[in-house]
């Protein structure tokens, strides 16, 4: 790029920089900032004058410094090699840019997105004089031993085939040419695409097959569908990470992507160092083999985090295109918003709530909206889903701040987070009476249709039972436990049994850490199972004190430890209640019996 091609700095505020005269400006393209070449992003346009937001530490920068166009919006890098990376907010891979700049990030460093120099090898899926269009699967890589990452035409172009070659190929090779009238498309495994735009598909479907992830709070109170979108609001220590992590293990997904959104260094340096470790419930493989991590820590600029968010739903939609199910964790979208609220700031915008950007709430939106489940381009009907989870970190757990409610506008799924239940070690402490899920109809279908048929009625007992006892502890604060009937005492022992026995879930037990959807199906029936038989225990002249005591209450409670290999365990514990029951019945009628003789 030649020098006098350059516009020049007139002012520098921390992360922004403002310049005049920056030839062919457009919105969003992409800049050089001062010799050092540091990336920025045009985000305004006044007269002569851009405003830049700046990716990277501006120290030193001042008024006369050169800023260089480079005419394309902020593109991304997508093809073989995305998985098992590590990135930061602007897709420059860290293990790259350590070997390059050591253990800091320096500035104006840079390390393509995807390594250019290891060979992959490409088997092609299609054959000279095939016509192509946009999203057509031209040939397959085994890019990790559970993922077949799989090459499309890129969108906006079609063609038939005059060359298509095998074997080993590195990103930038020649795999396919495709001849559309008088244009050539010269293909290879890489594609390019800017980062504010979603990436195209045929047709939005709805969301109807549950994504399980294997927590019982979830998948049986408050689910979430594949191609939905959950948030996960909650005051300092209240498991926000936790449950993100639990999600990325175990999530019924085949491609994870997790981005660190500004969060604390030492949150980010326990996922990068547990994630290359965990094994994949399925595969056995490590869990990284089906993961992207981007490491967006707070001790990075701020700009930066307003791009991570994007440039992880971008590589999320890329893996959907290929027919996957995607789920991307965002940790933490308030980050995100908070570099939005200081570049507001340094443009000197009109401030909305608390300082934010008045149009927070359709970048929200515009984000969340990225995700769905979809006809895929292409004409072998692929279908794809993309599932996105952000958690919210609001002040002093103010769920009445922009950020949650601009965000809660726009999910389907609330699990709200409680200080009080992680304080008292109830993991996961998602709110029974504050969640929410707009899935859970489709959801019940699905499972009553392929697991349970009453499945539905099961889970809203067990829910009635939680709210009811909820009810009745107002009236045990006041009155004394004393004071309740046999059959209120005995659904607060019911709605026990669900918080303790069902809702409680160990991650560190493995048999405890995941439990597949029939389990819980037997697990919720059989923690209902004594609530039921107790009822008519009572009715019999059962004392409370006598069902309270059953031997069987102690398997019920050890019933989230059984092997998903012995399922059948649950059979016998629900003919022990019976047994046991019955026994207390008729020692109860021998004894009247006695009486009355």
């Amino acid at each position: 790029m030649k020098q006098n091609e350059a516009g020049v700095i007139v002012k520098v505020a921390g992360p922004l920089v403002v310049a005049r005269n920056v030839p062919n400006a457009k919105m969003y393209d992409v800049v050089r900032v001062s010799g050092e070449k540091l990336i920025g992003e045009i985000i305004e346009i006044h007269k002569d004058k851009a405003s830049i937001q700046v990716y990277e530490d501006t120290a030193g920068l001042g008024p006369g410094d050169p800023v260089y166009t480079t005419g394309a919006p902020l593109s991304i890098e997508l093809g073989p090699g995305l998985l098992e990376s590590i990135y930061d907010g602007i897709q420059r891979p860290l293990d790259q840019i350590k070997i390059l700049s050591g253990d800091y990030i320096t500035r104006g460093v840079e390390a393509p997105g995807l390594n250019r120099e290891k060979s992959w090898n490409f088997a092609p899926a299609v054959r000279a004089g095939d016509k192509l269009s946009a999203g057509d699967i031209i040939g397959t890589v085994q890019e990790t031993p559970i993922v077949v990452h799989k090459v499309m035409v890129p969108p906006g172009k079609s063609g038939q085939v005059t060359k298509i070659e095998g074997g080993a190929k590195k990103v930038t090779d020649i795999v396919c040419v495709l001849k559309d009238g008088d244009t050539i498309h010269e293909l290879t495994m890489m594609q390019k695409w800017p980062v504010r735009i979603a990436r195209p598909y045929l047709e939005k479907l709805v969301p109807e097959m549950p994504l399980i992830t294997g927590q019982r709070v979830v998948d049986a109170f408050f689910p979430v569908a594949k191609g939905g979108t959950a948030c996960v609001p909650g005051p300092f220590g209240s498991g926000k990470t936790v449950i993100q992590h639990q999600l990325a293990k175990w999530a019924d997904a085949e491609i994870v992507i997790f981005v660190g959104c500004g969060e604390r260094g030492n949150e980010m340096t326990d996922v990068l160092i547990e994630f290359p470790e965990l094994k994949d419930p399925k595969s056995g493989e490590p869990l990284m083999k089906r993961t992207v991590l981007i490491a967006n820590t707070s001790n990075m600029p701020v700009a930066a985090r307003e791009c991570s968010i994007y440039t992880g739903i971008t590589i999320a939609e890329y893996f959907r295109d290929m027919g996957y199910s995607v789920a991307i964790m965002a940790d933490s979208t308030s980050r995100w918003a908070e570099a939005l609220r200081e570049m507001s700031g340094r443009l000197e915008e009109m401030p909305g709530e608390e300082g934010y950007p008045a149009y927070l709430g359709s970048r929200v939106a515009g984000y969340y909206e990225r995700a769905g489940r979809v006809k895929c381009l292409g004409s072998d009907h692929r279908e794809g889903a993309l599932t996105a989870i952000g958690a919210v970190s609001p002040p002093g757990g103010d769920l009445s701040e922009p950020v949650t409610q601009n965000t809660l506008r726009v999910v389907k799924v609330f699990w709200g987070l409680d200080a009080n239940l992680a304080y008292a070690r109830h993991f996961p402490a998602i709110n029974w009476l504050t969640s929410y899920s707009l899935y859970t109809d489709m959801v019940d279908n699905y499972i009553n249709e392929n697991v349970a048929p009453d499945w539905s009625l099961l889970r809203k007992e067990a829910m009635r039972l939680l709210q009811l006892e909820a009810e009745l502890q107002e009236m045990v604060r006041l009155v004394g436990l004393d004071a309740l009937s046999a059959q209120d005492r005995l659904i607060l022992e019911g709605a026990k049994s669900i918080r303790e026995d069902f809702l409680h879930q160990g991650a560190f037990d493995p048999d405890d850490a995941y439990t597949t959807i029939k389990k819980q199906y037997l697990m919720l029936q059989t923690v209902l199972s004594f609530y039921y038989e107790g009822l008519k225990a009572l009715t019999a002249g059962i004392e409370i004190r006598e069902l309270l005591t059953l031997p069987v209450r102690t398997n019920i409670a050890r019933a989230k430890f059984i092997k998903e290999a012995a399922l059948d365990t649950f059979t016998s514990i629900n003919q022990d209640l019976k047994q046991q029951i019955a026994l207390l019945v008729k020692k109860q009628e021998t004894l009247k019996e006695a009486l009355n003789a």
